[in-house]
């Protein structure tokens, strides 16, 4: 797909549905921001994605309807239908479990939910939860105190928050107890009342782990978990909690489950490539029949859209992009 402008006209040059699904996408996002609503650069690329995997998708609903989180140092919103469903189900249950490929934002949203959460002075503390599954070592053999120990498996739970709060704010949060990063095996023995629990890297803990964090759940609390099946590090005797947790309680009134899967991606576009080869690799060869070839050559076609000469499509930079790591 190619976009020339030429005075207030955009000419698409691409083919059939390729041009039908931009001329669309820019038609609606002109419409948007005729009615005041500043957009990202990024947001033409979202919809044209959520058009690809449905032609019907409502794209107004979708940019304009999307419930944002505000934090200390970020306004987020969702980027994808699943996305702004997961921020939904986290608002109205107590428990939800995210299941899907890194990079979708199961982890980042959370974290903004969280945030919010306290802010707001709807919790009084935020818990943040890891497996320390050890790379091949056991964690006493490691060198440094217990700190020292377990800090590489929380890191990327200190890079979250400090990307949702300064680092002085959250250092403070922290040293008052409002704030506490801490690996799974810390949570046996406690109720978790009037707080904001995230366990991150889910498909890392056992099936005992998931039954004990789970069941610390206290009055006026919110449970996240977070976690991709298709990378357990765990010993193959032993079975993920991530796994075992949807067969024992996806009838259970209260707990949502919700699925993402390559489209929700929002880092690099290679890795909604490479997440998509790695699942067909993995699911065999017949799944290569089930994708189209592309069009062929001289398959082209081309559009002609009017551009609006105010508001202009501009870049939103108080609105994140989500694209953060997971």
């Amino acid at each position: 797909m190619r976009l020339s402008a030429r005075g207030e006209e955009l000419t698409l040059d691409g083919s059939p549905d390729a041009t039908r699904h931009a001329e669309r996408v820019l038609t609606e996002l002109a419409g948007l921001a005729n009615e005041g609503m500043l957009l990202q650069a990024d947001d033409i690329s979202h919809a044209l994605t959520a058009l690809k995997h449905n032609p019907e998708a409502p794209l107004k609903e979708l940019l304009a309807g999307s419930p944002a989180i505000v934090t200390k140092k970020r306004f987020v919103a969702p980027k994808t239908p699943t996305q702004k469903e997961y921020i939904e189900a986290i608002e109205n249950h107590d428990i939800v479990i995210g299941i899907g490929p890194a990079g979708t934002g199961k982890t980042y949203l959370a974290m903004a939910m969280a945030v919010s959460a306290l802010m707001k002075r709807e919790v009084s503390r935020i818990i943040l939860a890891r497996p320390a599954v050890e790379a091949g070592e056991k964690l006493g053999f490691l060198p440094g105190d217990m700190y020292a120990k377990v800090n590489p498996y929380l890191r990327p739970l200190y890079d979250a928050l400090f990307d949702m709060m300064d680092m002085e704010r959250a250092t403070r949060s922290i040293e008052r107890g409002d704030i506490e990063i801490a690996p799974l095996a810390f949570m046996r023995g406690r109720t978790l009342n009037d707080s904001f629990v995230i366990l991150d890297e889910a498909q890392n803990a056992t099936a005992e782990q998931m039954k004990m964090f789970l069941t610390r759940l206290g009055f006026n609390s919110k449970v996240v978990v977070t976690g991709d099946i298709t990378q357990v590090d765990l010993p193959p005797e032993r079975v993920s909690g991530l796994i075992e947790v949807r067969e024992i309680l996806h009838e259970v009134q209260g707990i949502r489950f919700v699925y993402f899967d390559e489209r929700d991606v929002v880092r690099h576009k290679l890795v909604q490539d490479i997440i998509k080869a790695y699942e067909h690799h993995q699911n065999g060869p017949s799944m290569h029949s089930q994708h189209a070839p592309g069009p062929g050559p001289g398959r082209r076609s081309s559009s002609v859209v009017t551009r609006p000469s105010s508001p202009s499509l501009s870049s939103r930079p108080a609105k994140d992009s989500l694209g953060q790591p997971h």
